[in-house]
C-alpha cells in the first residue's frame, strides 16, 4: 500500500490493524469528539502551555491517542472529562520539555486572543500588566494548587471533573482551591499595598 495515496480508512487498517469498516466507524466517531471537544482542550492545553502552537499540538496529540486507544471509547463513561485529562497530560509533559514561555510573550499572546478594536493602549498595556502580574502569582503557587486554580478559574470547569482529571478527590479539589486562592488573594493584596505611595 502506498501511503501517499491512501485513504483514512485504508491507512488505519496498516497502522492500527482496523478492518476498513471498523476504521470508517473509528474515524466518524473521533471526529464527533474532535467537533464536540477541539475548543475546550484547545483551551485546558493553552491554559498550561500559554503558547497557541503548542496547545494545537497537544489537541492533535490527544485524538492520535484517542485514535490509539478507540476500542476504549465504548467503555469510557464521561469522554469529555477523559479528553481533558488525556489533554491535560500532555500539555504537562509538553510544558516540561519546553523551556519556560518569557511573561511578556504570554501576555502579547492573550492579550491578542482578546483584543478589542476599541481599548486604548492605555487600557491595553493596564490589561497586559493585569495579566502577566496575575499569572506570575498563578506560578508561585504549588504545584496541586496551580492546577486546580488553572481548570476552575480558566477552563470554569466544576469539582467532580477537576478531581476526575487529577485523579483526586473533590474534598482534595476544594481545600486546594481553597487554599490556592487565598493565597493568590493574600499576594495581591501584598503587592497592591508596596505599590501604595
Amino acid at each position: 500500500m502506498d501511503v501517499r495515496t491512501a485513504t483514512n480508512e485504508q491507512t488505519l487498517t496498516w497502522i492500527v490493524g482496523l478492518t476498513e469498516r471498523d476504521a470508517t466507524n473509528a474515524l466518524s466517531e473521533i471526529s464527533a469528539l474532535a467537533t464536540e471537544h477541539s475548543a475546550l482542550l484547545f483551551r485546558v492545553a493553552f491554559s498550561v502551555l500559554r503558547n497557541a502552537s503548542d496547545a494545537e499540538d497537544v489537541v492533535q496529540e490527544t485524538f492520535l491517542r484517542v485514535l490509539k486507544h478507540q476500542r476504549k471509547l465504548a467503555t469510557i463513561e464521561d469522554p469529555r472529562v477523559w479528553l481533558i485529562r488525556i489533554a491535560w497530560n500532555l500539555a504537562l509533559d509538553r510544558r516540561r520539555r519546553l523551556r519556560a514561555t518569557p511573561m511578556v510573550e504570554e501576555a502579547e499572546e492573550i492579550l491578542r486572543r482578546h483584543a478589542s478594536a476599541e481599548a486604548t493602549a492605555e487600557v491595553t498595556l493596564g490589561a497586559s500588566e493585569g495579566c502577566v502580574r496575575i499569572l506570575r502569582m498563578m506560578d508561585r503557587l504549588p504545584r496541586k494548587e496551580r492546577a486546580v486554580l488553572r481548570l476552575s478559574a480558566l477552563e470554569e470547569l466544576g469539582t467532580a471533573e477537576i478531581a476526575a482529571i487529577l485523579q483526586t478527590t473533590e474534598s482534595s479539589v476544594r481545600s486546594c482551591l481553597f487554599r490556592a486562592r487565598q493565597r493568590l488573594r493574600e499576594r495581591m493584596e501584598t503587592e497592591e499595598r508596596r505599590q501604595q505611595p
